[in-house]
């Protein structure tokens, strides 16, 4: 017997849950399941990875087991912020309701509209969707939501961060009146405070931690960079992951364009890794995912689309190769690694740029994180990962050094080259004069000796450096013809 046969599921439900290798409840599964069965409307904070998507999953499949779905007309909802999430959704109940006879549809971007269509029609007890793909559907006339008994709203402080409780605003104006409604966050700014006294009826409040808390079997630590060159992040964060024990590891990016350059840098130095962020077609996301979670792949580079609700077993680290802008994010980042008891560590790179997001992040989290060398890592090679650029700089140095030195040695050979050392445009100049000085042939030069001259510019053409030679006294033809030679 385990502790979840205390909390009043069906037998068919725990048979999945056993199955599954679960023997006890979360503390906020064990506060939030039974309220869910009894109807009533729950708002639940916790931080990530407790077990939220559980403490509604299982509820719901015994609530929905009585009762039959009618086309169009799903009989429960569910709002994800991110595909990934409600993929994620999906395979929770498909896992926990394998003994139920029910039907499930998933409305996400990036799957056409005519497979999400068909499911619709015939009728499904559970969807799982985005705001932005509900809506769709709903303006193509291929949905109600009059016929809802259970609408959850997952992850809501992350819908308010990426602009969606406008829509999810109109949803829950779209629902009958009388239907049960539990929101579940990691914090609770005032929006959502404000959307969950609109939409929830006397709501029990479900608090298992502190949101500005951080997992006590998460080990955290700072990597100081005295450079913002994101070349040097790069050398940081490559001898970090050599030195650590890494079996596999979640890297979190600000932005997406430095998700696609770190992937490719770690790729080039022979790293296994994958880039997961939202330009990416969902199928290639979901590849990159599974990939990751059955070991194929050892890195996993991301943005923020990864940072909540991503249940990826035994993450021994998380990297923050940027410090999050948003505070509450590394929170969520971290909390990928640690979970289910185990311990994880995680690394966080910190330039003179970010002083600002890390000082909110020390305030958020009440405490400061540990300098890296705490975590075993000395600082004798953080100066070559720093000035990258240093072997390079002084071989430069080296070569005009060896330059300068064959330049006086070859001035020592003449006193006329040692003056045009310290005047280098004459030098070049009687530099290319001496080349166009003539040869003697028997006492004679022939115009054939001279290179052509162009122009009367800078320099004393050839011809004029001639010796002058004695005047014959001959008639003038001939003088006539010797300057015709040797014009």
């Amino acid at each position: 017997m385990s502790d979840f046969d205390f909390l009043g599921l069906a037998p068919e439900t725990m048979r999945a849950i056993n199955e599954a290798g679960y023997t006890s409840p979360t503390p906020i599964q064990a506060q939030a399941i039974p309220s869910v069965l009894m109807g009533k409307d729950i708002m639940g904070i916790a931080q990530t990875g407790t077990g939220k998507t559980a403490s509604f999953t299982l509820p719901m499949i015994d609530i929905l087991a009585q009762g039959r779905a009618r086309a169009r007309m799903p009989r429960s909802l569910i709002l994800e912020p991110t595909r990934e999430l409600a993929a994620q959704v999906a395979e929770n109940f498909e896992t926990y309701g394998k003994y139920h006879k029910l039907d499930m549809a998933l409305l996400i971007g990036g799957v056409s509209f005519g497979d999400q269509e068909k499911k619709l029609d015939r009728g499904v007890d559970v969807l799982i969707a985005t705001p932005g793909r509900l809506l769709d559907h709903f303006e193509r006339g291929k949905l109600m939501l009059s016929g809802v008994d259970i609408l959850v709203c997952d992850e809501a402080d992350r819908m308010l961060d990426m602009g969606f409780i406008p829509d999810v605003e109109r949803i829950c104006s779209l629902m009958p009146q009388k239907h049960q409604t539990l929101f579940f966050s990691a914090t609770m700014p005032k929006e959502i405070k404000r959307l969950a006294d609109k939409f929830l009826k006397e709501p029990k409040l479900i608090e298992v931690a502190s949101p500005a808390s951080t997992g006590e079997n998460i080990e955290q630590f700072l990597c100081t960079m005295k450079t913002s060159e994101a070349r040097a992040k790069r050398d940081k964060l490559r001898e970090i992951i050599e030195k650590e024990d890494v079996k596999n590891a979640i890297i979190f990016c600000n932005r997406k364009r430095d998700v696609d350059i770190l992937f490719r840098s770690l790729k080039k130095h022979g790293f296994s890794a994958a880039a997961l962020h939202g330009d990416l077609d969902q199928s290639v996301r979901m590849d990159v995912l599974a990939s990751f979670k059955d070991g194929t792949t050892r890195l996993l580079i991301a943005s923020d689309v990864a940072a909540r609700g991503l249940d990826i077993p035994a993450v021994s680290h998380v990297f923050n190769f940027d410090v999050p802008s948003h505070a509450e994010d590394y929170i969520h980042r971290i909390g990928r690694t640690g979970r289910a008891g185990l311990t994880g560590r995680a690394f966080t790179i910190t330039t003179p740029a970010d002083d600002k997001w890390l000082k909110n992040v020390h305030d958020l989290i009440g405490k400061k994180i540990d300098p890296i060398e705490k975590a075993g890592h000395s600082r004798g090679s953080e100066s070559a990962a720093e000035t990258p650029a240093s072997s390079e700089e002084a071989a430069p140095k080296k070569r005009r050094r060896r330059s300068k030195k064959s330049d006086t040695d070859k001035a020592a050979n003449s006193d006329e080259q040692t003056h045009q050392e310290s005047k280098p445009s004459q030098a070049k100049r009687a530099s290319r004069d001496n080349s166009r000085q003539p040869k003697e042939r028997g006492g004679r030069r022939s115009r054939d000796d001279f290179e052509p001259v162009v122009g009367m510019g800078d320099h004393m053409p050839a011809f004029m450096m001639q010796p002058t030679a004695e005047k014959p006294a001959k008639k003038k033809t001939t003088r006539r013809k010797k300057t015709k030679e040797t014009a």
